[in-house]
């Protein structure tokens, strides 16, 4: 009794009479019932009385009912899995009792389910006993009937038929069976059997049970029940002194119970236990009939209390169902609702009960954050009451919902400082500290001065729980550079441990090493950022890390040979930029010179910066050194690094660092090898170096000959006496012809001591040479004339008579000619078969064909050049006669103004110039043709003569037109009865229009030939005047068969025929057009 004192009390039910829903009076339809049994499952509460009838409440309690049995029901199981209902009642006395199993699935009518099975409850003794007991497994493969006699039977098979049921007696004992429940786990079937005097289980799985005693001590009828998961399915006996629990292999705890034990029944994690009111004080109801009151007690198991405790009238059963539970008692129906979970924590925190309140949360698996209101509830009240180690506690239940500013700003008090690192260490712990949490952990710390539990904190995890640089940031203002250091170190901070080390101890060596230990890339940061420290400290040190770093790095602890290499990988080569750390030696220009000269070493391709770097120290060097050898040192250093084939610096920059300290070796080089010769002469002639100045004219002339040019007009502003410079220069400018003697007269006029002597052989010779230039200019004249004039007779004798072909050989076959015949104006026939199978086109000779297409390809490469400004300007600087190159692309057509003339009218038009010059027609009386009848074949070969093509016998006008406007473009510009450039005659406007886009284009006539240069070599190639090929033009050839009709049509169609046109373009008495001259 003493140990139910200890379970506290409450109210968490509500004792309430069952009221009829429409009526709202009290439900009294269980009066008149003779109850003898009581369970509920699948929706309703199932009632049996002894006069045989099962009665069926619904959740709207609403009764029906039928007669299951002729005199009483004894015992009825509700499956819960399926919706089916095994009864065992009486029909007759004094005989065994009979099993019926009900099919609810299944109902006629008037809604009675189906009866499937019905069967004798026979006992291992064969004489008639009554049934204490019943119990079917959830899967209802076995059924277990218990009799008063003591003994069980077990049935294997589908419980709702009796076909292949087995029936076996598994025990056999003198008291009666007070229990049986089956329970069921992954593997086996195990049966519990509670009788007067024992507890036992057997393992019902194979044929032979097993049995295993699991106490001696047994119950009473009515006093067994079994739990539900909560509390593992374990089986509950409740006895006079206690309530016991059973697992398969033997008894576990009991608890203290006292009284009589009239029923135990299990809901929702609760042990429902029905006993006698110990006080035993008879109650009188209204029809004066006296009634003991029973005592109903709800025990939570788990927590540890009691959750109600009420009194009833003669309590018949105790059921469950609708998520109530229900008490029936006498007639009437009681129910108990529980109270919802927050009233029932409002209920325990008013009594300050957070413990009982917590566990009751947990139990009924409160959310998160309702677990954490009640922490912090209880927290608060073990704050308030002064116990603040509770406190802590509860408030480190709250870390990861509850704010950790909320409790820290309780604990901030000198004298919770405990308090409060505890706390901080379980938010770190939890990683969910930051790194203000991290900070006052640590002031903590050393507030308290409590180097064990900094060092625990800070040196003995392998897993750090809070911000690393938080607490490296906090021990090194502290103090605790040990800690701080091991910290940065542990957790690669290398940035912190270099700045404590550098800043703070100030021990350069250890940094130094501790920088080569780190990889190529935290190497090269830190000493970026560090290295101008170390290298006004540790020059040396520093100098060669540097150098290891740009060249191959590998930490001091790698090993030699990595696992990439063992696995036959190509080393990598870590190098870093050596002009990145050129600022790091700004105080140390020694060591900055020995780091470039190892990179320039063992780099040759080391960037612009490096050696400009270099030369710069060597030349800022050399000109403040004192020592004459090391200045020569210095000096073959400068050189030597700028002589080198692979050194990459600027020529600009190196120019200027050169011309600062007045190095005169490195300007003179330079110059030459940027190919700057007129500096080089400007320098020597700045410093009146006169043999030098000659010397870099002897030996850069070749590449600029206005080098001599510069020379002579530098002697001649001098004063002094310098003749014999004046006539080596004279000699060099008249061997390359550089200068027009009248220039030279004009540039040594400015000085007095050239006289005339000086100058005179110069003079003679110049005078000479320009003498016979003109006696073979006037040859040249006259010859180009005589020439000219002869072909101007050609082009009269085409345009006034017929051409009469006499050739009687073929060309190609070199055989005697034969009709059909083609003939050309250049006077080469061909038979046609011939002609057709060598010529490439019908209109062209075919022997006059390649020469006339490479002096076609000449002319389009002339006209295709004729805007090509910059190749004329460029060719005009470097040409010694600049004239030629001009009469050149004049006579290229360069410098021929383009006139568009618009049609208006037809009396206004203007005759286009044409592609070629006809040949004048003669009367057909002065015509010799070749005809068929002067052939000897010619009767042979009278029928086949009319077969030859239209285009071979009467050619087209276009091609009766013969090919020779061109050929007086054969001949250089600079022929006899050619007008000077000044003095060019142009034909008239209407014969200069360009032809159409469509048409090749065509100079006028009277323009000089572009096939040949003009003026440049002075002694162009004469072409014969009695050249026979059609001079070629963009027009193709026309082969032409003349004969006396064809003549006609030309006649009539020549526009160059005086009677038509009154013009002759060859006729030099016309007048042109003096605007498209552009040197008029």
């Amino acid at each position: 009794m003493a140990f139910l004192q200890q379970w506290r009390r409450f109210n968490f039910f509500d004792k309430e009479v069952v009221k009829h829903p429409d009526t709202n009076q009290i439900y009294d339809k269980l009066k008149g019932i003779n109850i003898s049994v009581c369970t509920s499952g699948k929706g309703q509460i199932i009632v049996g009385d002894y006069e045989g009838n099962l009665y069926f409440i619904d959740r709207n309690l609403q009764i029906s009912s039928f007669p299951a049995y002729e005199q009483v029901v004894t015992h009825i199981f509700q499956l819960r899995q399926h919706n089916v209902l095994v009864t065992i009642g009486q029909d007759e006395s004094g005989i065994n009792p009979v099993i019926k199993v009900w099919n609810f699935d299944k109902v006629d009518r008037m809604g009675i389910p189906k009866c499937s099975r019905i069967t004798r409850a026979l006992p291992g003794t064969m004489n008639p006993s009554r049934v204490i007991a019943l119990s079917v497994s959830d899967n209802m493969n076995m059924m277990a009937v218990g009799f008063e006699d003591g003994t069980v039977t077990l049935i294997k098979g589908d419980v709702t038929v009796e076909r292949h049921s087995k029936t076996k007696t598994i025990h056999s004992g003198g008291k009666p069976v007070t229990g049986l429940y089956f329970r069921h786990t992954q593997r086996n079937t195990y049966l519990f059997v509670v009788t007067e005097n024992m507890v036992l289980s057997y393992n019902v799985t194979g044929k032979d049970a097993k049995k295993e005693v699991l106490d001696q001590h047994g119950c009473s009828q009515r006093c067994t029940v079994m739990s539900d998961s909560t509390q593992d399915c374990q089986l509950i006996i409740g006895r006079h002194d206690a309530v016991y629990f059973y697992h398969l292999d033997g008894r576990g705890p009991c608890l203290a119970f006292e009284g009589e034990k009239r029923l135990l029944h299990w809901y929702r994690g609760y042990l429902i236990i029905v006993g006698k009111d110990s006080k035993n004080i008879p109650r009188v109801q209204t029809s004066g009939q006296t009634r003991h009151m029973d005592i109903v007690t709800v025990y939570d198991i788990q927590n540890k209390f009691i959750a109600y405790s009420g009194p009833f009238p003669e309590v018949v059963d105790v059921v469950c169902e609708w998520g109530s539970l229900y008490v029936i008692a006498g007639d009437k129906l009681f129910q108990l609702p529980e109270k919802d979970t927050q009233t029932k924590l409002e209920m325990l925190f008013k009594k300050n009960l957070y413990v009982v309140a917590i566990n009751l949360a947990k139990s009924q698996h409160y959310d998160e954050d309702g677990l954490v209101d009640i922490f912090t509830q209880y927290g608060d009240h073990l704050y308030n009451k002064g116990d603040h180690d509770g406190a802590i506690g509860q408030y480190i239940r709250t870390i990861g919902n509850l704010e950790p500013s909320y409790v820290i700003r309780k604990f901030l008090d000198a004298q919770r400082i405990h308090n409060l690192t505890a706390y901080l260490q379980a938010l770190h712990t939890k990683s969910l500290a930051n790194e203000d949490h991290t900070t006052l952990l640590l002031n903590c710390y050393t507030k308290l001065k409590d180097n064990t539990k900094l060092d625990e904190f800070i040196m003995t995890k392998d897993k750090v729980d809070f911000d690393v640089e938080t607490a490296i940031k906090v021990c090194r203002q502290a103090g605790y550079y040990k800690h701080a250091l091991f910290l940065a170190e542990k957790h690669d901070q290398h940035d912190w441990y270099l700045k404590i080390q550098l800043e703070d101890i100030k021990d350069w060596q250890k940094a130094l090493q501790y920088i080569s230990r780190l990889n190529f890339e935290g190497a090269e940061s830190n000493m970026k950022k560090y290295g101008k420290t170390l290298m006004s400290e540790v020059p040396t040190e520093t100098t060669e890390l540097l150098k290891s770093l740009c060249t191959d790095y590998k930490p001091k602890d790698a090993p030699i040979v990595d696992q990439d290499m063992m696995a036959g990988g190509i080393p990598t080569v870590n190098r870093a930029a050596a002009e990145e750390f050129i600022h790091i030696f700004v105080n140390n220009s020694r060591k900055l010179m020995e780091f470039l000269e190892h990179m320039t070493t063992v780099q040759p391709n080391s960037p612009e910066i490096i050696y400009n770097t270099l030369l710069e120290l060597y030349l800022h060097d050399m000109a403040h050194e004192s020592d004459s050898r090391l200045q020569v040192r210095l000096e073959e250093k400068s050189m030597n690094l700028m002589q080198h084939i692979d050194a990459g610096y600027d020529i600009d920059q190196a120019l200027v660092l050169c011309q600062m300290h007045d190095f005169k070796k490195g300007i003179l080089y330079l110059y030459e090898k940027a190919k700057l010769y007129q500096q080089i002469l400007r320098y020597h002639m700045d410093h009146d170096e006169y043999e030098q100045v000659l010397v870099t004219c002897k030996r850069y002339g070749k590449q600029d000959s206005n080098l001599w040019v510069q020379t002579l007009a530098y002697f001649a502003r001098k004063e002094d006496s310098c003749k014999k410079y004046i006539t080596e220069v004279l000699s060099h400018i008249d061997k390359m012809n550089l200068m027009p003697p009248l220039l030279v007269i004009q540039t040594l006029a400015h000085n007095s001591t050239a006289t005339l002597s000086v100058v005179k052989d110069y003079i003679i010779r110049r005078l000479q040479l320009e003498n016979d230039q003109i006696h073979e200019d006037e040859r040249l004249i006259q010859q180009y004339q005589q020439e000219t004039e002869k072909m101007k007779g050609q082009i009269e004798d085409l345009k006034t008579s017929a051409k009469i072909f006499q050739v009687s050989k073929c060309s190609i076959c070199n055989h005697p000619l034969e009709l059909p015949s083609v003939h050309f104006l250049c006077q080469h026939s061909y038979h046609q078969h011939c002609f057709e199978g060598y010529a490439e086109n019908d209109q062209e000779c075919p022997v006059c064909a390649p020469e006339n297409k490479k002096v076609q390809d000449i002319i389009r490469a002339q006209e295709q050049s004729r805007d090509l400004h910059e190749q004329f300007h460029r060719q005009l600087e470097k040409s010694t006669d600049g004239f030629s190159v001009v009469a050149d692309y004049f006579g290229r057509g360069v410098f021929n103004k383009v006139t568009l003339v618009t049609e208006t009218s037809s009396s206004h038009q203007r005759k286009p110039m044409p592609e070629s010059i006809p040949v004048k027609t003669l009367p057909a009386a002065q015509i010799k043709p070749i005809t068929r009848s002067s052939s000897p074949l010619a009767t042979q070969q009278q029928s086949s003569s009319q077969n030859v093509s239209p285009s071979r016998a009467q050619p087209s006008q276009a091609r009766q037109q013969p090919q020779v406007r061109q050929q007086p473009r054969q001949q250089p510009v600079s022929q006899a009865r050619q007008p000077p450039a000044s003095q060019a005659r142009q034909p008239p406007a209407s014969q200069t229009r360009q032809p159409p886009a469509s048409q090749a284009r065509q100079p006028p006539i009277s323009q000089p030939p572009r096939t040949q240069p003009t003026m440049q070599s002075r002694q162009p190639q004469r072409q014969p005047a009695q050249q026979t090929r059609p001079v070629v033009s963009q027009s193709r050839q026309q082969p032409r068969a003349v004969t006396p009709n064809s003549a006609a049509q030309q006649a009539s169609n020549n526009p160059f025929d005086e009677e038509d046109s009154g013009t002759n373009p060859f006729d030099e008495d016309n007048a042109y057009d003096k605007s498209l001259n552009p040197f008029e």
